[in-house]
């Protein structure tokens, strides 16, 4: 007599739920792998040397430029919020009056 199948033995298409169930890798032989990793490993090495190059041609604000620059951004926050508040204050009594 046979066994009726489980979602061990099969006619499932389980595939296993491991945390080291890679699938990307599945099928590849040892040596694939590792050069696929070797490649990986080069790519972003490469893509860490190109980003720090990179940072080193930015121009850098001096710390009175950054100061100067955050002082104007929240005088004008304050400014944008007030304008804002009023816009809102009288749009809430056009409304209250219109509505009762």
């Amino acid at each position: 007599m046979d066994r009726a199948p489980d979602s061990k033995s099969g006619c499932w298409g389980f595939k296993s739920l491991l945390a080291c169930h890679f699938p990307w890798i599945e099928g590849m032989e040892m040596d694939e792998i590792k050069e696929k990793a070797k490649v990986t490993i080069q790519n972003v090495t490469q893509f860490l040397k190109d980003a720090k190059a990179e940072l080193k041609k930015v121009t850098w604000p001096t710390p009175k430029q950054t100061v100067a620059s955050t002082a104007v951004v929240i005088i004008l926050v304050f400014i944008v919020s007030f304008i804002l508040g009023i816009i809102d204050f009288i749009l809430a009594k056009a409304v209250k009056l219109i509505l009762g």
